[in-house]
């Protein structure tokens, strides 16, 4: 999650819908979410998809609420049925439903991290042991897609949100995203590192 621009609406006020007299310039728009990291954040949820074998961004674009991840996981890897045999994502995912229909209509294997109180049945036995197989595979993610979301958030200080409401940094998202594209390409032609690109970004 990117916190807000402006003051936090407290949770128990937005969901009355009650804004406080003195709390101004709220972003009306923005949602809680709890972060592992971060704790409770309000703010925009953004998504991206990272390459495993180059490490260059797929993606980066705005979501309402990163709790809902997993469900942008599905709609936006379905462009690639036929070009990707793997889908890696943290605990989020962490659904048989998912897992089964990825691989039954995309031809997809999801890898992720499988919570242990919940093997009890006999499919998701059969997903944990496909989980347990591809261990290395999750592992990469600390390689690939951790270091892609913080490489966009420091090149545009983005632990703060530029603008308000939904549009604005939905747009504002893709073009952040997309400029990162831009350069990294650039350095993946000239075999450079492109994780390395914030001065050229930046000008």
């Amino acid at each position: 999650m990117n916190r807000a621009k402006g003051p936090v609406w407290h949770k128990r006020w937005k969901e009355k819908g009650i804004i406080p007299k003195r709390l101004r310039g709220v972003d009306k728009e923005a949602t809680w979410c709890k972060s592992e990291s971060d704790g409770w954040v309000y703010g925009h949820g953004s998504f991206s998809l990272v390459s495993h074998e180059v490490k260059v961004l797929g993606c980066f674009i705005w979501m309402r609420n990163s709790s809902n991840e997993a469900k942008r996981m599905w709609l936006e890897t379905s462009h690639y049925k036929g070009q990707v045999d793997y889908i890696v994502m943290d605990s989020k995912a962490d659904d048989y439903a998912l897992f089964r229909e990825l691989r039954r209509q995309n031809k997809m294997t999801l890898i992720t991290k499988c919570r242990n109180k919940m093997v009890q049945s006999e499919e998701r036995r059969r997903m944990y042991s496909v989980m347990m197989n591809h261990r290395k595979l999750y592992r990469q993610r600390s390689h690939t897609v951790e270091p892609m979301q913080g490489l966009v958030k420091d090149i545009f200080d983005l632990d703060i949100c530029w603008m308000t409401g939904e549009e604005s940094n939905r747009w504002l998202f893709a073009a952040m995203g997309l400029t990162v594209q831009i350069y990294q390409l650039q350095a993946y032609r000239e075999k450079r590192s492109t994780l390395k690109i914030k001065d050229e970004v930046m000008g």
